[in-house]
């Protein structure tokens, strides 16, 4: 029973009450009733004014719970002249403005933030509480090379993307360089934040652009130039001097002679080994614009796998070859591109070591044609894959680590797509997209 109807029912049983005693006195005295009717009719009266002024208040008390409830922030209460209601009804005026001020201004943060991201260059991803992405601005869709919608709702590892994949296996906190088709590098960071007493992660992409590569190679140019300039300089003045001194060597007695042009002839010899190995430096440098001709892509790699026949036989490694379609030629530069695969391949046999087996893949993807050459070799370290591509960095003993810097030159002058897949003890496999 709601309180208006128990305080109705109240002064309905008090004043029935006063009814059946001023029944009873009026059985003595009939005088009373004049007086007595006059003071029900005031108690009534006044306990109605009461329940009107109380009740009042109550709903406006009620009214201003209803719109906190609706979260309606735009009405206000009015005034109804009673002390007490008025000065309520003043306070929730002042919160429901302050809230709706408040609430305005979240919404324009809401939208200049909202705004922002889906600007921004870098990729930026929300997660929920259970790992799945809620949010993904433009950048993070072009990066992930997934479809927007279908994203929504879905954990990392599940989606069909190696950069998806690496992010997965990220703690929070941790930051790494994925690489991505055409040599493109991906800064990764995942963060976390508190939401509503829960942690919630995030991730920032951010591409290392081919200005930075453009800004790398400007740098690493200039050094080769100067190195080069002051080797073959150097190394040109020695190997005259040495040769001039092999004409002294009659002149030693004996004895001696044979020291002396030993000596001479190893150290002339050092001195071509130097200047050649400034060369294979020079020659990323002075790299000339591929001049593309029609070449037979097939027939191209065959000829690479007889250059390369009697390495592959000493190492063990059997060559196979899979034509899922044979390609029409293709637009390239001959020497420039024998470069490419001669190198892709002489990675291809060192990785194996001895006893595997080096594949070739020929077919059109997306409508464009593929060479795809894979090992059998134990892939490529996790700590290593953020270097590869890298100017001077190499795994190899005696590497100059200029390899796949050339590679990569080459191919971007081409404008063909690349990309190195490799895991910890699987298969290495290098794609390129013409």
């Amino acid at each position: 029973m709601s309180l208006r109807r128990r305080f109705v029912l109240y002064l309905a049983v008090v004043h029935l009450l006063l009814v059946v005693v001023a029944a009873l006195l009026l059985q003595e005295n009939r005088l009373w009733l004049l007086a007595i009717e006059a003071a029900l009719a005031a108690s009534v009266l006044w306990g109605l004014g009461l329940m009107r002024s109380l009740f009042g208040a109550l709903s406006q008390v009620q009214s201003a719970a209803q719109l906190l409830k609706e979260s309606d922030f735009q009405s206000r209460l009015r005034e109804t002249g009673g002390a007490e209601t008025d000065q309520l009804v003043r306070v929730y005026n002042r919160m429901a403005d302050h809230l709706r001020e408040e609430r305005v201004r979240l919404q324009e943060q809401q939208y200049l933030l909202a705004q922002i991201l889906s600007v921004s260059p870098s990729g930026i991803a929300i997660l929920d509480f259970d790992g799945r992405l809620t949010f993904a601005n433009a950048g993070a869709v072009r990066l992930l090379g997934q479809p927007s919608e279908g994203m929504q709702g879905r954990a990392l590892a599940d989606l069909d993307s190696p950069l998806a994949r690496a992010l997965a296996a990220m703690e929070p906190g941790q930051s790494q360089v994925v690489g991505l088709w055409g040599g493109r590098r991906v800064k990764c960071h995942r963060g976390s934040f508190i939401d509503r007493g829960f942690a919630r992660s995030f991730v920032l992409l951010e591409e290392l652009t081919d200005e930075l590569r453009q800004h790398e190679k400007a740098a690493y140019e200039k050094v080769i130039r100067m190195l080069s300039h002051e080797v073959n300089n150097s190394m040109g003045a020695t190997s005259s001097l040495l040769q001039s001194c092999l004409h002294y060597a009659p002149q030693i007695a004996e004895p001696d002679r044979a020291d002396f042009e030993s000596a001479l002839t190893v150290a002339r010899a050092r001195s071509e080994q130097l200047s050649e190995f400034m060369r294979g430096f020079a020659e990323v440098v002075r790299l000339p614009p591929p001049r593309p001709r029609p070449v037979d892509v097939r027939e191209l790699l065959e000829s690479i796998a007889v250059l390369l026949r009697a390495s592959s036989e000493t190492r063990e490694v059997a060559w196979r070859w899979e034509i899922e379609e044979a390609l029409a030629p293709v637009a390239l530069d001959r020497a420039q591109m024998e470069q490419v695969f001669v190198n892709v391949c002489k990675n291809a046999l060192e990785a194996i070591g001895r006893g595997g087996v080096l594949t070739v893949r020929i077919g059109r993807r997306g409508g464009r044609g593929y060479v795809a050459i894979e090992d059998t070799g134990r892939g490529v370290p996790e700590d290593v894959r953020p270097h590869l591509f890298t100017p001077f960095f190499s795994t190899k003993e005696n590497g100059q680590g200029l390899g796949l810097t050339m590679v990569q030159e080459i191919l971007s002058q081409h404008r063909f797509e690349f990309s190195l897949d490799s895991r910890p003890g699987g298969p290495t496999r290098f794609t390129i997209l013409m």
